[in-house]
Formats: structure tokens, sequence, C-alpha cells
């Protein structure tokens, strides 16, 4: 019957897909039915009554308020040439350089946090609710108490607004004054308690003073103040008899909330050992602790135990508590086992794999924080031996086409640790399976923060670069810089070694722009690197033009940046470079001095100022650089240039002096006035060198 039915509606749709006039049936007994479209209803046969035949129409399918809006972001993919989504508000404050981007988001939180004390603090200012619609979390909270009389009621309302100090002395009070509290009200003042470890919740008020840092970019005060406020943090522990346990003392019954509420406090502030204590204390009682209280203490376990066979065994008792009490384990409790593990070396690897079998038996489904303790205890060191490569690719086989979703604080960890155990193994293909998983559904949210991010595309392109063909390289640079990664410097090193090893350096120019414009032309050894690789070889005449150009922008570089110093290799490859490129005029006057007025000068001109700018930066210049110049002298044939060049190097004493004067009466045609000039120069630096010699002697003897 319900397939007739269901020939009826697709008979009555049509071929067009639009709703015909339903047709009236009878089915023997005098009712009649209407069938309608098939996208909407199902008929389904029911029970026979009198020889009627009842049809079910099923509820229609509710639709999510996003579905239009996801449908059609399916419909376009992300464009490699343009900014993150997140910077497209405000096109003025687009990052472009990596400072710039890391500031945007500290700017971001800032301004959050501005404004989320400013809605707290005072809220009488926004009494008035314009929103439409109306968003009850987006509201200021209420925190002022509204009841002052010394009763329970009063006692909850402290409690909600988090009022530590209130909530204790409003219950001491109750108790003096001989007034009972219920059970419920004072384990939420224990709740409250443990939470804050008995101290006040900090208040989320940035300051003055940093969000002034953040605007200014003060990094260094910055980070101090977020060390300082780490630190006090850490400074909260389980104090002694402190308020909440003075309180458990006090309670005239208690039962399992209470218990697991102290547990987790205690675990939560490091005093592992009275935790354990109170679990003791609670299975005394005949009571049971919960699933949450279970996975605290299975992650408190590398506190207990040194051995690493201890932790396991422990472990695994606490694991079989649990199916004694009959609580059911959750992913949390799996992945705190599992995390517990990654902190006992190698003895970890057998009951990790009993424990996801486990996992199987009950149904439940694996996080990528259960992958990512997997693999840190497969792969806590490089992977060498051929199980643990296996073991990998099982796991991203079981991972493949699936979606994940946020289910464990630690989820955002695994795709970095993934990428870190590829460029351990140096395993190109596993690194592009990983990269699958990752853009596939909406994987990619469970990167975590921008830190995260960046070092999970620093490591992809890394591989990149090492393994991959210099065309594939060039593509991922141009996919995922700069809307997806801002590279670091050791990013560009492993882009220019691989332009090197391809012998593609024609595209140094290119990647010296895009180094500018991410930020890093302040580092010292990636502008040294591009000197190096350009200056290393001659190239075409239109290469060393390009070449050229690049090293004049590095000079002005250097000019405008006081966090660069001049060293003798670059020095020289600046030199060697705008000399190859023909642009000699453009080699000295702006490199060595600041003149008022522009003059042309000649090459003996600009060789000569040279030098004072090497002693200045106590460099040498080097045996290549002036053979450069001396080479230059004799393609334009300039003799006067090679017999200056000589002499200015004999008069600062260099030590290629004698190669240079042995170079210049071989290779030019010299008179015999030039010649004895030059035999005088030669007598003059050896009689130099010979005292030099022994003023060095005498010092050794002293």
């Amino acid at each position: 019957m319900a397939a007739s039915c269901v020939r009826v509606c697709r008979r009555l749709v049509g071929r067009s897909g639009a709703v015909q006039r339903p047709e009236t049936r009878s089915n023997g007994g005098g009712h009649r039915y209407y069938s309608t479209s098939h996208f909407l209803c199902q008929c389904v046969a029911g029970k026979q009554t009198d020889g009627a035949e009842e049809v079910v129409i099923p509820r229609k399918k509710t639709w999510d308020k996003l579905a239009v809006l996801q449908a059609l972001a399916t419909t376009v993919n992300r464009d490699p040439t343009a900014v993150h989504y997140r910077f497209q508000d405000d096109p003025y404050l687009i990052p472009r350089t990596s400072p710039e981007y890391r500031l945007y988001f500290l700017s971001q939180e800032s301004g959050r946090n501005a404004a989320r004390y400013i809605v707290n603090t005072y809220p009488k200012l926004f009494q008035k609710d314009f929103a439409e619609p109306s968003i009850p979390c987006l509201m200021p909270q209420q925190l002022e108490p509204l009841i002052s009389e010394v009763t329970e009621d009063a006692l909850k309302e402290r409690i909600q607004l988090r009022r530590v100090k209130e909530s204790v002395d409003l219950y001491d009070q109750l108790v003096q004054a001989g007034t009972p509290v219920c059970l419920e009200t004072t384990n939420a003042l224990l709740d409250l308690l443990c939470v804050y470890g008995d101290q006040e919740p900090p208040r989320e008020n940035p300051g003055a003073t940093d969000h002034q840092n953040e605007v200014n970019g003060d990094s260094q005060k910055r980070w101090r103040g977020r060390l300082r406020k780490a630190s006090d943090l850490l400074t909260v522990t389980w104090r002694a008899n402190n308020n909440a346990e003075r309180i458990f003392n006090l309670m005239p019954e208690r039962n399992e909330h209470s218990f697991c509420t102290m547990i987790r406090g205690m675990v939560k502030y490091s005093a592992y050992a009275k935790a354990v204590n109170m679990y003791t204390d609670l299975l005394n009682n005949r009571m049971k602790a919960d699933v949450h209280t279970f996975n605290a203490l299975i992650s408190a376990v590398p506190e207990l135990k040194e051995a690493y066979n201890e932790r396991i065994d422990f472990v695994l008792e606490l694991l079989k508590q649990m199916a004694e009490q009959k609580v059911q384990p959750n992913l949390l409790t799996f992945n705190s086992a599992l995390k517990c593990l990654r902190k006992c070396g190698s003895y970890a690897k057998n009951p990790s794999l009993q424990i996801i079998n486990e996992m199987k038996a009950l149904k439940i489904e694996p996080s990528l924080a259960t992958f990512d303790h997997l693999l840190g205890i497969f792969y806590k060191i490089a992977a060498t031996n051929q199980l643990q490569n296996d073991f990998i690719f099982i796991l991203l086989h079981e991972m493949e086409g699936k979606h994940f979703e946020a289910k464990d604080p630690d989820d955002v960890n695994f795709f970095s640790s993934a990428m870190r155990v590829c460029l351990e193994m140096k395993d190109l293909e596993l690194a592009y399976k990983i990269h699958s998983i990752l853009e596939t559904g909406d994987n990619w949210k469970l990167l975590g923060d921008s830190y995260q991010r960046s070092i999970y595309y620093g490591r992809f392109f890394t591989i990149l670069c090492m393994m991959e063909s210099i065309d594939v390289v060039l593509k991922w640079y141009r996919d995922l810089i700069p809307s997806l990664y801002y590279p670091n410097v050791q990013g560009l090193m492993d882009l220019l070694q691989a332009l090197d090893t391809e012998n593609q350096l024609q595209l140094i120019p290119h990647i010296w722009k895009d180094i500018k414009q991410l930020g890093h032309s302040n580092k010292q050894d990636l502008v040294e690197e591009v000197l190096e690789l350009m200056g290393r070889d001659k190239h075409s005449p239109e290469l060393q033009a390009a070449f050229a150009d690049t090293a004049l922008d590095i000079k002005a570089v250097y000019k405008q940046n006081q966090n660069l110093q001049w060293t003798a290799i670059s020095l020289g490859n600046v030199t060697t470079l705008i000399l190859r490129g023909g642009r000699t005029q453009d080699a000295w006057s702006p490199l060595i001095l600041r003149r008022s007025k522009e003059k042309r000068l000649s090459s003996l001109n600009l060789f000569s100022m040279m030098l004072p700018l090497f002693k200045a930066n106590n460099r040498v210049p080097s045996k290549a650089v002036l053979d450069e110049f001396l080479d230059h002298a004799k393609e334009s044939s300039n003799k006067a240039l090679a017999l200056d060049l000589v002499k200015l190097a004999g008069t600062f004493s260099l030590p290629a002096t004698s190669e240079l004067l042995h170079r210049v009466t071989t290779e030019f045609e010299l008179s015999e006035e030039e010649r004895r000039s030059l035999e005088e120069l030669d007598g003059s630096s050896s009689s130099d060198d010979s005292s030099s010699g022994s003023d060095s002697s005498d010092s050794d003897r002293e």
C-alpha cells in the first residue's frame, strides 16, 4: 500500500516538480485520502480499523536557520589573493606584515576586554535594550546584590554573583544565628569555593596602561604583564584548612556531590594527596564518584606517582573502579588516561591500544585529542622503526573522510603535532594526507588560535620546501601566503634554499619584495642570505641588473634600519652586485657618504670612500671584492683605476695588496714610470709587513 501511495505522489508532482491537483481515490470503505508532494508526505500504512486504513503524515523537516547560508558557502572557494575573512570588516586595519598581524589580534582582544569591563562595571548605562532581536547573553549582567537581609536567598544571590568572601561571611552568619542552610545551597557554595580556590574571581579589567601598550606595540611590557598574570595564577594553591574544608567539615550531612566537588577542587589546585584521601573517604561512606571526578583523578596520576609502571597501574585501577561502580566513562575519561600515558615513556604503547579497544567496545568516537595523545605516545622521539611508520598511516586511514567537532580542549593540538611527525619523518605523502584531513568539512576550525595555525602552516611549508619541486612550492606559496599564513624567518630561509637547490635564483628579487612586505627586512640573517645567493655566481646581464636593483634596495634598508649592521660579507656582496649590474655610480655615493649635493664621482673616488667605511665598521674588504673592482677596470680599459686601486689598497695595508699588484703588472700595459711606482709601493708594503712581523714576534717574546 505504501509503495502505491508513493507512485501516486510522484504522478501528482509530475516531471516539472510542481504539485498538481490531487486525485481522490477510494479504498473500498468509503473513506478517501488526498496525496500531496512526495517531498513533504510519505504515506505509512497503519492499523486497519473497521476496514479503513489509517494514513499517518510525518512531521515536516525543520531547517536550521543557517542552512541557506551554509548551502551558499559551499558554492564558493577561498580567494588566495584576498586577505582572510577576519580582516575584511575594516580594510584600513588589514594587517600586511607579521608584526601587524600579531598586533591586530592583541588589539582586538584588548577591545573585547575593555568593552566587557565597561558593560559589567556600569550596567546602569545599558538598561535600555534597543537590540532587535534581543540577545540576553549580550546584555550586561546584574553584578550588585538586591537582597540585603541575612537569608538563604541572599546567600544564593551572592553565590550566583560569584562573590566569594561575601558568600562565606553570609554563610557563617546564618550558621551562627542557627538558621539551617539546605544541602543544595551548601553544595553550591562549595562549588564556588572549589572553582576559584577560595579566592575572589579575577575581574576583567584591561587597564589603561595595558591598553596603551597594546596600541603602541610595546611587546616587552605586554609579555611581562602576561607572564606576571600567569605567575599569579600558578601561585593559587589549595591552602590547608581553607574555607572549603572548614565548611565541608561543618556540614551536618554530605552527599556524593559534596565529596566530588572537593576532589575536583583539590586536583585543580594541586592538592593531589588530599584528593586521593577524600576519594577514600567517599568510598568509606559507601558512595560513588561521578565521571568528572574520575577524570580529575586520572589527570592527577602523573603528579601522584613517579615510576612509569606505577602510573599505568594506577590509571588502570581507576578505570577498573569505574566499572565496579557502574560509572559510564566518556570521551574525556579516555583522553585523560591517554594524556597521562604520554608521560610514561615506551611502557604506554600497549596500554594505550587497550584503551582504544575499550573505546570501540563502548562505541565512543575518538576526538582529535585522542589521536594527538596517540601520536605523543608512539612518536615521542623521531620515528625510526617500521612499526611506528605504519602506525601513523593506520591512524590517518581511520580519520580519512571524517568530520570532527570540538569535544576536548586538546583537540586543537592534533594538526600541528601530526605535521611535526611528518617533518621528523620527512614524509611528503603523509603531510598531504594530513592536509587533506584538515580541508575535509569544517575540520580547519580545529587548527586552534593564530599561533597554532602559524606553527602548522610553517611546518607544512618547510616540508614542501624540503621535498617538493620548486613549481609546486611556488604554487603553495601563492596559495597560502599571506591569506592563511604569515611566514617567519625560517620559512623564508627554507624558500630561499629551495630556490637555490632548483637553480631558480631569478625569483629572488620578487621574494625580496615579499620579505619587505611581510616585515622581515630587518632580520640580519635573512638579508645576508639574500645577498649571498645573489652575489655567489655571475649571471646574464638582465639578471645582474635586477640583482643590482635589489642590492640598492637592500642598501637603503641598511641605511634606514639601525638593527642591521654591516658586515664584511654583506658589504662585499652589495659592492659586487652593483658592479656586476653596471651601476658603479649608484654603488658608492649613497652607500658611503651623506652629501648635501649629489656629485658624479669616478670609480676611483668611490673606491677611496669605500675603504674608510670598511675601516669604520672594523671590516676588511675580501679579495673577491677587490678582484671585482679590478675586473671592472679591466673591462672598461681603465688603467688609471687599476693603478689607483693598488695604491689605495697599499695605503690601507690590505692583505691582498701584493696579489693586486701582481695582476696589474701582468694584465695591463704599464710604462716604466708606472712600474717603478708600483715597485716602490711593493717595497714599502714589504717593509711594513716585516716591521709588523717583527713587532708581533717581539710581542710574542714578551
